[in-house]
C-alpha cells in the first residue's frame, strides 16, 4: 500500500548512513501491565538482552528479545525482536537510555536509527545510549511475511499499477490484488496478523525500558512513532520520563473516534494526509519558481507558471507516460519526495525536468546500507499493512474508494487521489487487532510531553500536532515553521536546542515557540540560525 511506503519514505534514500545494529541486557524480573481496557495482565518475564557488536568493530551494539506474542497468554507462543543500541558518547555524563521508533508502520529501527544516528541532538547522543527496534511484525523481528520468495512477492508488485490505479481496468486490477495479498497472508500466520498491534508493540517497548534497567522511558517517536507513543503514554502514564513526538497522528483519526462502525473515510483521509500534502506541494512549487533553474531545475520563473507547469506534466503523463513513468507513479513519487528537503525537493525537481523533456528520470541512488547483520530486511508492504489495518479501521467495500478519490481529488488534486488509494487493501484485510487501544487519551503522565509539529509535511498535517497536544493530559506543542516530514530529518537547530534540552532535564519550551529550518528549500544560502518566537527568543545550543 503506497501510504505505507510513504510513511518510510526516504529511510533508504535520503538517511545519512552509519555503520551498525543493537539488542539489551538485564536480570528477570515480573511486571503487572495494565491492559488496554484497564484491567491488569499476567505478569511477564523481562527479557534479558546479551549485547554484542553488530558487526566486528562496529559502534552500535545488537541483541535479541523474546517477547510473548499476546500479553494475555505471557505462557504461550513467543516472538523475537531485533534491537540496536548506540552507546552515549559521553559516558561520564550519561543520563539514561533514549528509546526511537522511526515510523512507519513498517520502519524498521535496526536500520533507521543507525542511518539517521547523527540527526538526534547532540546532548542526546553525548548523555544518552540510543536504542532502537524492529517492532513485532517487522524486518528482522519475527515479520510478517506472505510469500514463498521475493520473487513472488515481486510479481505480486508487479501485477497493480504503481501509485494508485487510473480508470476501471486498474482499479479491478488493483483491488484483486490486495484481494489475493490478503488471502496469502490468513493462510501464512492468522495468529501473528492478530498480535502485531500498536497496544502489544507499546507492551514491547516497556518490557525493553525495563530490560536496560530504566525506571522511566525515555523516547522519541517520528510519524506512526507518535500514535505509538500516545499509546504508551496512557497505558502507563506514570513511567513517562521525557517524550518527543514528532509529525503527529491525531489520536481520534486513527480510531475513527473509537467508533466500531464502519468509517465513512480512510485513517489518511481523517487524518487529512491529502490536503496537506496538496499544501506541501504548492509550496514546492512556489518556492521552485520563485528560484532560478540553477537552483530548481523544474523553475518555469514564476510560482504560478511553474504550477501550471506540473499540471501540464501531469495531463501529458496521463496520456503517454515516459518509459515507466506514468501519471500516477509520478504523483506518488512527488509526494513521498517531498518528505525530506535536502536533497529530496532538488532532486525531484530534476526528475520533473527530466519527464518534462520527455527524458527517463533516473531515481535517485540509495546510500549505501549501514553496517548491521541485515541492512537489507525483508520489508514487504504487508508488514505495514498488518500494523494500520489491524489498528486503524478504513471502509470495507473496495467499491467505495473510487468514489472516495474523486472527492479527495476535489479538495487536493493529485495527492488526494495518493493518499485514498494508499489504504485500499485494508478493504479486506483479514484481521482485525486482538488488542486495540482506542482511549482514552487524556491520562495525566509522570512529567509532560513534548509535540513537534511541521507547518508543511506531506503526511501528517500540523493540524494532528494541534491534537495530539490538545487530547494529552500534559503536553506542549513546539511549532516547526517549515518543510517535510519530521523535523528530525529536515533540521533545524532551533528544534534540536529545545528537545536536547528537553531530553535532558525535562524543561519543554515556553508555550508558542516557534523554529524554522537551518536552510529553506532551493537556498544556497548559509543556514539562517533557526529563529525561535513566540516566547523562545533566539535559540542558543545546549553545552
Amino acid at each position: 500500500m503506497p501510504p505505507i511506503r510513504g510513511f518510510r519514505a526516504g529511510r533508504r534514500r535520503h538517511a545519512a548512513v552509519i555503520a551498525a545494529l543493537v539488542t539489551c541486557s538485564t536480570a528477570l524480573t515480573g511486571q503487572d501491565l495494565a491492559v488496554a481496557g484497564g484491567a491488569p495482565a499476567p505478569s511477564v518475564p523481562v527479557p534479558q538482552l546479551e549485547w554484542s557488536p553488530c558487526v566486528q568493530g562496529s559502534e552500535f551494539d545488537c541483541a535479541t528479545a523474546k517477547v510473548p506474542l499476546d500479553y494475555g497468554n505471557p505462557g504461550g507462543r513467543t516472538i523475537e525482536l531485533a534491537v540496536v543500541k548506540r552507546k552515549a558518547t559521553d559516558p561520564g555524563r550519561r543520563i539514561g537510555t533514549l528509546f526511537f521508533n522511526p515510523g512507519g508502520p513498517g520502519g524498521p529501527g535496526t536500520v533507521q536509527m543507525p542511518q539517521n544516528y547523527e540527526r538526534f541532538p547532540r546532548e542526546a547522543r553525548e548523555r544518552f545510549d540510543i536504542i532502537s527496534w524492529d517492532p513485532r511484525g517487522i524486518g528482522s523481528s519475527t515479520a510478517v511475511n506472505c510469500f514463498a520468495s521475493p520473487e513472488e512477492a515481486a510479481d505480486w508488485s508487479a501485477g497493480k499499477a504503481a501509485g494508485f490505479p487510473v480508470g476501471e481496468k486498474e482499479r479491478a486490477a488493483f483491488i484483486a490484488a490486495y484481494k489475493d495479498l490478503a488471502r496469502r497472508c490468513e493462510q501464512r500466520d492468522p495468529e501473528l496478523l492478530r498480535h502485531v498491534s500498536t497496544t502489544d508493540t507499546a507492551r514491547d517497548l516497556d518490557q525493553l525500558r525495563q530490560a536496560v534497567g530504566e525506571s522511566q522511558l525515555t523516547y522519541q517517536g517520528i510519524s506512526y512513532g507518535t500514535i505509538l507513543g500516545a499509546t504508551y503514554a496512557n497505558l502507563f502514564p506514570d513511567k513517562v520520563r521525557a517524550m518527543v513526538l514528532d509529525s503527529n497522528i491525531d489520536p481520534e483519526a486513527w480510531t475513527n473516534h473509537a467508533s466500531d462502525d464502519d468509517p465513512r473515510l480512510t485513517t489518511f483521509l481523517r487524518m487529512g494526509s491529502d490536503r496537506t500534502a496538496a499544501a506541501t506541494l504548492d509550496q514546492f512549487l512556489t518556492l521552485c519558481g520563485s528560484a532560478t533553474t540553477a537552483r530548481c531545475a523544474f523553475s518555469a520563473g514564476s510560482p504560478e507558471a511553474t504550477r501550471d507547469k506540473f499540471d501540464q506534466l501531469m495531463q501529458k503523463l496521463r496520456k503517454h507516460p515516459v518509459g515507466a513513468w506514468t501519471y500516477a507513479g509520478t504523483v506518488a513519487d512527488a509526494v513521498n519526495s517531498l518528505y525530506i528537503v535536502h536533497p529530496g525537493w532538488t532532486e525531484l525537481a530534476g526528475r520533473l525536468q527530466d519527464l518534462w523533456q520527455g527524458r527517463v528520470a533516473e531515481p535517485s541512488p540509495f546510500p549505501p546500507p549501514p553496517a548491521v547483520p541485515n541492512p537489507n530486511p525483508y520489508l514487504g508492504e504487508e508488514q505495514g499493512a498488518a500494523v494500520l489495518c489491524g489498528d486503524s479501521p478504513n471502509p470495507r467495500d473496495p467499491n467505495a474508494y473510487h468514489g472516495l478519490e474523486e472527492a479527495a481529488a476535489a479538495r487536493a488534486g493529485d495527492a488526494g487521489r495518493f493518499w485514498t488509494w494508499a489504504v485500499e487493501g485494508c478493504s479486506t484485510w483479514p484481521a482485525v487487532a486482538a488488542d486495540r487501544y482506542v482511549g482514552p487519551w487524556n491520562k495525566p503522565t509522570a512529567h509532560p510531553v513534548l509535540v513537534v509539529g511541521t507547518t508543511y509535511d506531506p503526511s501528517t498535517p500540523y493540524t494532528n500536532a494541534q491534537a495530539m497536544a490538545k487530547q494529552l493530559a500534559n503536553a506542549r506543542l513546539l511549532t516547526h515553521n517549515g518543510y517535510g516530514h519530521t523535523a528530525l530529518l529536515n533540521p533545524s537547530s532551533c528544534i534540536n536546542t529545545y528537545t536536547g534540552r528537553y531530553f535532558i532535564d525535562g524543561t519543554p519550551p515556553p508555550t508558542g515557540t516557534t523554529c524554522r529550518p537551518d536552510t529553506p528549500p532551493f537556498s544556497a544560502s548559509k543556514p539562517i540560525g533557526g529563529v525561535a518566537t513566540g516566547g523562545g527568543g533566539m535559540a542558543g545550543t545546549v553545552s
